[in-house]
């Protein structure tokens, strides 16, 4: 073979593994890009919007953000990084009006509240996983991930015998890497299509203005969250139950949840 030809085949070779490993690296890099889950409320009662992004990874891996828009359904979650003295009351309301709820767990409150984690669990509520530390997911190694799930899955299911299943990423930060990791951890990831500013200590004392929130915000499919660490919700938690159930919506678990 002509040498020169030799030299332009190597050459034309070299751009082409270059090329590709640039796009492997660019490839490798847009799947741990840290995400921050957010929505842009509507009005009307209608159903927000989650961003073209969002949907689509978690459509992608079978996570769970938000119902379709023909059922009057709501789907109720808490998240708990620590007991703030209201879940017992949370608890009392939930059973009243016969309605069950996912409360998300630290590691942290597990250790510290286990009597009420032992009730959610016999009073037929899920127990979800907010790993071990509420450490941002996408700041961390893929091991590291896998030891904040597995580490609480573990501690849980030691405890209580009970084998958790869903997982919400601690500060709604996520990248398509954790959701891959989740789901090979056999976990369904939760998002939600509404919340608002309850967890700040500092700014209780404002439950008209969560009822309003709350109330003004609601929507078919709709994944709630609320902070089980917010005096407010707990006190408005029982008149909006009733509230919603007059509107015609019906609580339902995560797994009757309906796409």
């Amino acid at each position: 073979m002509n040498k020169k030809i030799i030299i332009v085949i190597a050459i034309v070779f070299s751009i082409i593994s270059c090329y590709i490993a640039s796009t492997s690296q660019v490839k490798a890099s847009d799947i741990n890009k840290k995400i921050c889950w957010g929505i842009k409320r509507a009005t009307n009662h209608e159903q927000p919007d989650l961003g073209k992004e969002n949907k689509e990874l978690i459509d992608k891996y079978n996570g769970i953000a938000m119902g379709n828009a023909n059922d009057k359904f709501i789907y109720l979650t808490f998240d708990l990084g620590y007991e703030g003295g209201y879940t017992e009351k949370i608890l009392d309301i939930l059973k009243e009006n016969d309605v069950k709820a996912c409360f998300f767990i630290t590691a942290h409150y597990a250790n510290t509240s286990s009597e009420l984690v032992k009730r959610m669990i016999e009073e037929g509520h899920d127990v979800g996983n907010h790993t071990v530390n509420h450490k941002s997911m996408p700041e961390i190694s893929e091991d590291e991930m896998k030891k904040e799930v597995m580490d609480l899955h573990t501690a849980i299911y030691e405890k209580f015998g009970y084998e958790m299943k869903y997982i919400r990423p601690p500060k709604g930060e996520y990248s398509e890497k954790s959701l891959q990791v989740c789901n090979s951890l056999n976990y369904q990831t939760i998002m939600w299509s509404f919340a608002y500013d309850d967890w700040e200590e500092s700014k209780q004392g404002r439950e008209e203005y969560g009822k309003s929130k709350i109330l003004d915000n609601l929507h078919p499919g709709e994944v709630m969250l609320l902070h089980g660490t917010s005096k407010d919700n707990m006190n408005i938690l029982d008149e909006c139950i009733k509230n919603i159930k007059e509107q015609g919506y019906e609580f339902k678990k995560l797994e009757e949840f309906k796409r």
